[in-house]
């Protein structure tokens, strides 16, 4: 597929200040709604205007014709030592999230020889001397392209608090919403697409957000690539069409817009901005990345026939068409009883499409380019409970890293076979916090991590509170 991101510049900049007093969890001061907005058919085949174009406003905030020109990724100062990026060759993200809590343990730090290690075996790897649990036999054939991070900790141990900060690298706080890193990446940066530049594919839950940077760097939340996008062909002639939206721009708005505040649409609604994006969108060749049946079927099968496996392949597409961050989730993972099966049946959706997107990304001169993370919002206890199950684990567990930014080949941090629940301290080498972890992220995407933005209410926040850890950047 041709690679198809344009490097457009937008004449409507975003101001982070909008009023003193204003909520301070958004960006505007108005919430637009999200694009998973109720299906009035009762399918995923329609959504309702309100809902499509709030998750277009969403998706489109950090769009080439919403976002402000700040094209930090193109400066020409390296960051902490990782080369700036060629405004020619965009970097972008790929979160594959594991959502529910995998285990560290039946998946990149096996310990079999412990008491509680579980059922899984440790097979050799690419990278010489380190292993991996057998739950993963592809991925480990890969190993030599990734860093892994064994000894991440966290301070949430409840999905819905965990998720906030692996996404944020924040812990929540009810004054604030945090932006996560796709849409920072996308805030910080003007180059892009005609479609939606953060998108989570088959979302459980709540995917990445805007945060105080405002709704609109939402992610745009989409089904299984199997299905097309809803409603983003008209289903009338196309002379009917254009007179409604002749008859919705010109004389709709400019009727809503008498006597109100001079600065509504720009700083608050959105409506007619949301508009333009939708109307670009629907008639963008750039849709067709959507569609994964255009790839040969041998391509298709190294993914998976899965709903992740498509998932990733149109991850891989998106990207080549100019997408700044995908988000893929995995569900499954949450082994609180069955601990070994939930484990196994989860990895067997990862391994294949996690595999399959690394040679993909290469075979398309994307790998260094794009940043790819596996991670979940936290492991599993070191310990089986009485239901055969893990329960929530903070204190070490594992993220693998690659391609963009990142040096491959790295093992940073060590947990020991035998834990004590009761000293969570023990047993962790080399511990790394999620605030570091995204100053990492943020440092290979050629971001620096130190920027400090200012809240609706000018209150000063830095995008991470975290030092990088130069272990794991190509450049240090």
């Amino acid at each position: 597929m041709r690679p198809l991101w344009t490097a457009s510049r937008s004449d409507l900049r975003v101001e982070t200040a909008i009023r003193s007093g204003g909520d301070e969890r958004q960006g505007a001061d108005i919430v637009l709604p999200s694009a998973a907005a109720a299906f009035p058919c009762g399918g995923a085949g329609h959504w309702t205007r309100r809902g499509w174009l709030g998750g277009v406003a969403g998706g489109f905030g950090a769009g080439a014709m919403l976002g402000p020109i700040a094209d930090l990724l193109g400066n020409e100062a390296a960051v902490d030592g990782v080369r700036p990026s060629d405004p020619s060759r965009p970097r972008s993200v790929i979160l594959l999230w594991l959502q529910g809590g995998a285990s560290q343990l039946e998946t990149f730090d096996p310990h079999p020889e412990a008491k509680h290690g579980g059922l899984v075996k440790a097979i050799e790897t690419s990278l010489p001397g380190l292993r991996i649990a057998d739950t993963l036999p592809r991925l480990a054939e890969r190993m030599h392209d990734l860093a892994l991070v064994r000894s991440v900790i966290g301070n949430e141990g409840d999905h819905e608090r965990a998720i906030y900060q692996i996404q944020s690298g924040y812990r929540p706080d009810p004054t604030l919403i945090h932006p996560s890193v796709g849409a920072i990446l996308c805030h910080q940066s003007d180059l892009g697409a005609e479609i939606p530049r953060h998108i989570s594919i088959l979302p459980l839950g709540r995917p990445g957000r805007g945060g105080y940077l405002g709704a609109k760097f939402d992610a745009f939340k989409v089904g299984d690539p199997s299905q097309p996008i809803p409603d983003v062909r008209h289903r009338m002639d196309e002379e009917r069409f254009r007179r409604r939206i002749d008859d919705l721009l010109n004389v709709v708005e400019p009727r809503f817009a008498r006597g109100r505040l001079i600065d509504l649409e720009r700083t608050r609604t959105l409506h007619a901005a949301s508009t333009d994006a939708a109307l670009t969108m629907m008639t963008s060749e750039q849709l067709s990345a959507f569609d994964v049946s255009d790839e040969p079927a041998a391509v298709r099968e190294g993914f998976g026939d899965t709903a992740q496996g498509r998932g990733c392949l149109a991850a891989v597409r998106l990207v080549e068409a100019g997408v700044r961050c995908v988000e893929v989730t995995f569900g499954g993972w949450d082994s609180h009883i069955n601990n070994h099966s939930l484990q196994a049946s989860a990895c067997q959706l990862l391994d294949p499409s996690a595999a399959a997107l690394i040679d993909e990304l290469k075979k398309r001169d994307l790998w260094e380019t794009t940043l790819v993370v596996v991670a979940g919002e936290f492991g599993r206890t070191p310990r089986i409970n009485p239901a055969e199950g893990r329960d929530h684990w903070v204190h070490g567990f594992s993220i693998a890293l690659g391609g963009c930014g990142i040096r491959s080949g790295v093992v940073h941090g060590e947990t020991a076979a035998e834990r004590d629940p009761d000293d969570p301290a023990a047993g962790v080498s080399d511990p790394v916090g999620i605030a570091d972890v995204h100053a990492t992220l943020l440092t290979a995407l050629g971001i620096d991590p130190k920027i400090q933005l200012d809240t609706p209410i000018r209150r000063p926040m830095r995008l991470s509170e975290g030092e990088p850890i130069g272990a794991l950047l190509a450049g240090g």
